[in-house]
């Protein structure tokens, strides 16, 4: 029994933050239908094709290649991070440790990738965080980016510095602990 309570506080842990993730997504689903009705029935192709090439698409990539390149790198950190999320929890619950590394060559290529990503994405993250806040690109000066937006954009580009450091930062412990012969680290990553 005394082996399952880190499984158990975790898994407690996990449940009162999935209830208040969901209690924040209500609140913003009540903010949002305080709002007037809209149709939106009308040019659905021409929507879902805006919502497309803005949303997913990042349509900078087209209108300013390198920052849209930057974007789209930060944007599967993003990802990466939710894959990592996702073993965590998983070996969080069920008490085990790096749980996908059955799958053999291909998770030691994935993170691997992964980990060239993070790099990448500190390097964007840097370079955006210079754009406006050193170098003060003229469309990040104007008086609409200032107070909330200008510090909205520091806060995403913080936190993303600080996941991908993370993430950096635990596979570097786990491979010191692998290589120092630790008891449960499998030889993964």
């Amino acid at each position: 029994m005394m082996n399952y309570i880190p499984n158990i506080v975790f898994a407690v842990v996990l449940v009162l933050g999935i209830g208040f993730f969901v209690r924040n997504i209500r609140k913003i689903v009540r903010n949002i239908k305080l709002g007037k009705p809209v149709n939106a029935t009308d040019n659905k192709a021409r929507r879902w094709k805006n919502m497309i090439r803005i949303a997913l698409g990042q349509q900078k990539m087209v209108v300013r290649p390198l920052a849209g390149l930057m974007h789209i790198i930060v944007y599967l950190g993003f990802i990466i991070i939710n894959i990592e999320v996702l073993e965590i929890v998983t070996d969080g619950v069920f008490g085990t440790h790096r749980i996908f590394s059955s799958l053999g060559a291909a998770y030691d290529l994935l993170i691997g990738a992964f980990e060239m990503l993070a790099l990448l994405v500190i390097i964007a993250v840097i370079v955006f965080w210079l754009r406006r806040n050193i170098i003060r690109v003229r469309r990040f000066i104007k008086p609409e980016m200032k107070g909330w937006p200008r510090n909205d954009a520091n806060i995403i580009l913080y936190v993303e510095a600080v996941l991908m450091l993370l993430f950096l930062t635990m596979n570097g412990t786990d491979l010191q602990l692998q290589q120092l012969g630790a008891a449960h680290y499998v030889q993964a990553g």
